[in-house]
């Protein structure tokens, strides 16, 4: 048997070597979780609540991948592969399929984590940038079949996909029925992501992005660690896919492209690298600047390149990771 111990001493950082806390939350983090929740329940009731679960989908979407390169230390070019195949495959079975939004949002996801079987068995023995130039390779292979496929409607994408029923009960026709969903399935995405952070299992995954020959030499196959989170990353990701295909009645090429890939990356980056909140943060930057910056056009990218140079000289460790850093607190 590997020495968890060791592991553990290993992948925790002298900084970070805190109290658990309740349910592995730090007493900050509880704090930051309330925030979180009681952003959650108000928010709906004074901002758009569409505009909202556009946030939501991406904030789930960024934890998927922080998931992989803040734990891990693995970066993916190749994200939007899974985010828009849990799209188009959402899409196509609540409309095509007739099921409800639960169980399409489930197909959304299972589909992206074969997808990562697939893709985390063939890059997952490379590092550095061989690793991302695979993943890249591999989603720009997805993007091309998404083109060509006959479900995927090619250039037009997936309309007019039906919102359907909560378990064939609830009607989620109205934005702020809708919202309370992508409310929940954030909800548990972002718990479920903690609980693998702070799981012996997760403690092994910072040990091998810490130093990986020592996890090696301590018994763990890296590489079936390295795997199996390169699957629960895609998986996620796909469910975030798939949520926002329901939320928006539509699925198309643009959640497929390599930029939205970029758009990941940076949203993780400006929030924090690592930590538990920053892609929530980060994906709410961007999404906030997207929206409200809409008809700046063209300026939007130009902006977005100007916060991000300024984060990578300013804030080495993203605005979360700088604000921990500033209350000596793991956020």
């Amino acid at each position: 048997m590997a020495d968890t111990t060791s592991i553990t001493a290993l992948a925790i950082p002298d900084h970070a070597k805190e109290s658990d806390g309740v349910w592995g939350f730090t007493r900050a983090q509880l704090v930051a979780l309330g925030v979180l929740v009681a952003f959650l329940v108000v928010s709906p009731f004074v901002l758009y609540p569409v505009f909202l679960m556009k946030l939501l989908c991406f904030a789930l979407f960024a934890c998927a991948f922080n998931l992989l390169i803040g734990y891990v230390g693995l970066l993916s070019f190749g994200h939007a592969a899974y985010f828009g195949m849990g799209g188009y495959l959402a899409g196509h079975a609540a409309k095509a399929w007739g099921l409800t939004p639960e169980v399409s949002i489930i197909i959304g996801g299972a589909t992206a984590g074969l997808l990562g079987v697939v893709a985390g068995w063939i890059a997952i023995r490379r590092q550095g940038i061989y690793f991302a130039m695979i993943t890249l390779a591999l989603a720009q292979m997805v993007y091309f079949f998404c083109v060509q496929a006959p479900f995927t409607g090619g250039e037009d994408g997936i309309q007019a996909i039906p919102r359907g029923s909560f378990l064939g009960l609830f009607p989620l026709d109205q934005d702020m029925a809708m919202y309370w969903m992508v409310a929940g399935i954030f909800l548990l995405g972002f718990l479920l992501i903690h609980r693998i952070i702070h799981s012996p299992y997760g403690q092994v995954l910072k040990s091998i992005r810490e130093n990986e020959p020592r996890a090696t030499s301590l018994g763990y196959r890296t590489d079936d660690y390295k795997l199996m989170a390169f699957i629960l990353s895609a998986t996620l990701a796909g469910v975030a896919g798939a949520t926002k295909s329901i939320v928006f009645g539509i699925a198309t090429l643009t959640d497929v492209h390599w930029s939205m890939s970029g758009e990941v990356v940076l949203m993780t980056l400006v929030g924090g690298l690592g930590t538990v909140f920053g892609p929530v943060v980060g994906a709410a930057v961007i999404v906030t600047m997207q929206n409200y910056l809409a008809e700046m056009g063209a300026w939007v990218t130009v902006i977005q390149g100007v916060i991000f140079v300024a984060c990578v000289l300013a804030f080495r460790r993203g605005l979360i990771g700088e604000l921990g850093a500033l209350l000596k607190v793991k956020l």
